[in-house]
């Protein structure tokens, strides 16, 4: 009975656990960021609900099917999923310190002839141990534990963001590589038949061996700009397989331009920001893990109370071994408790309260780099939609002088060395254009990625 009372009064005692309370991590967190404006200083237009599933918007089945390929097959996708689970493993192992552990053994031996006798001899046993959680210690490690695996499955969940986005930009890439190898092509093919003008001419003794030189100096600098090209294409091509885990054969199938972009998807204001992004929610739960990690290290200074039993069993006959009326049973209580330590569990505290203190500094970091990628990404998206445009008018207006350029060589109007420069010119504005439209569509992903949208 007087076991029974100290258990009962132990146990009522849990109940207050002082170390066992949970944040509110909202109070733990915001004091670290500034005031947060109403709306984005870039685009204060843009409010409105934050668009998911956007590699939708592309309307390219291709895009899409591969997208789904990386998510099931991607290395490193796959590798984040096995340490979330991990982290899970971990949060059930720290919760199942909350309850007792039972054990039992069993044993025979068998005893050799002595004054020529001989006998066996069986034993069983259950045994008992439970750690109670009087000040909330081991609460406060399941609390962590759950913390962390909250976490990982966070940023578990924006990898696969990040993933969808990569995708989505090499395959633009290897689109883009397309276009350049058609624009390279385009430019060897018209100085291949400048060349042959300028051969044909030298015959007739109307070009010297300095344009035919020229002519040939240009039409070999175009064929590496085509291998350099078709290169780029196979690299990307490659890596574009890799990431939704085939193998690098170079075999992938795309489309042969790139799709137009999507209009601007709504950036809801800073604030939401804060729920919606994913690794921004895995940051804040690693300010509470950091928190439980303080106050499960702060009851390491007071004394645990456990509680242990046994039933032992011993026999001649197995059948005797198994019945607990032949066994003797025994219950204890203990308290251990700390008495000196040389300051160790002072300086655990101390390490605890730094990673929290850091913690909270990593969070307010993580939000205020998110900020700064959505007010960039808003930015950007307006600067390349004006490059793209201006470069298109640019190439235009290069292509037409090229056009005259020709014209005026024909004529005898103008040196050969001229018409390679404007052509030269040309091919830039042309591979310019190429660009800057790949990069439009990447801040188009870059945006949707920082405002935390789901690419489902």
């Amino acid at each position: 009975m007087k076991r029974l009372a100290l258990l009962a009064s132990t146990v009522a005692l849990t109940a207050c656990a002082p170390f066992a309370q949970k944040p509110n991590l909202p109070e733990l967190t915001r004091p670290a960021l500034p005031e947060l404006p109403p709306a984005w200083q870039v685009a204060q237009e843009s409010v409105g609900d934050v668009q998911v599933g956007w590699i939708a918007a592309f309307d390219d089945p291709v895009l899409t099917a591969l997208v789904v390929e990386a998510q099931a097959n991607n290395r490193n996708l796959q590798a984040a999923l096995a340490g979330l689970e991990q982290s899970r493993a971990l949060a059930r192992q720290a919760r199942a310190a909350l309850f007792p552990a039972l054990n039992y053994s069993a044993s025979a031996a068998e005893a050799g002839p002595v004054a020529g006798s001989s006998a066996d001899s069986y034993a069983s046993g259950l045994s008992l141990s439970w750690e109670l959680d009087v000040w909330g210690r081991v609460r406060a490690s399941r609390d962590s534990a759950a913390y962390a695996a909250a976490s990982a499955e966070a940023d578990y969940v924006f990898s696969q963001y990040s993933l969808a986005a990569t995708v989505a930009q090499t395959y633009f890439l290897l689109i883009e590589s397309e276009l350049q190898e058609a624009v390279a092509q385009k430019s060897l093919d018209a100085l291949a038949q400048t060349a042959r003008i300028v051969s044909a001419q030298r015959e007739l003794g109307a070009a010297d061996a300095y344009d035919a030189s020229l002519a040939n100096a240009n039409l070999a600098t175009a064929r590496a700009t085509l291998a350099q090209t078709q290169g780029s294409k196979r690299l990307a091509r490659r890596a574009l397989e890799v990431l939704v885990g085939r193998y690098p054969a170079d075999a992938l199938e795309s489309r042969t331009d790139l799709p137009p972009v999507p209009a601007l998807p709504s950036a809801g204001v800073p604030s939401t920001l804060l729920e919606r992004r994913p690794d921004l929610v895995a940051a804040e739960l690693d300010v509470g893990a950091a928190f439980s990690d303080v106050g499960a290290t702060k009851a390491t200074r007071l004394p645990t109370f456990s509680l242990s039993g046994a039933l032992d069993i011993a026999a001649l006959d197995f059948s005797d071994a198994i019945d607990p009326d032949n066994g003797t049973w025994s219950l204890a209580t203990a308290l251990l408790g700390p008495l000196f330590d040389a300051g160790l569990r002072r300086a655990q505290i101390d390490a605890a309260s730094a990673v929290q203190r850091q913690a909270i500094a990593a969070y307010a970091q993580a939000v205020l780099n998110a900020l700064q990628e959505v007010e960039n990404s808003l930015d950007q998206n307006r600067v390349v939609a004006v490059r793209v445009k201006a470069l298109q008018e640019a190439a235009d207006a290069q292509n037409r002088a090229f056009e005259l350029a020709q014209l005026r060589y024909e004529e005898g109007e103008t040196d050969l060395l001229d018409v390679f420069v404007v052509q030269s010119n040309t091919l830039s504005a042309d591979a310019a254009v190429v660009t800057a439209r790949r990069e439009q569509l990447d801040e188009w992903i870059n945006l949707n990625l920082a405002l935390g949208g789901s690419w489902e």
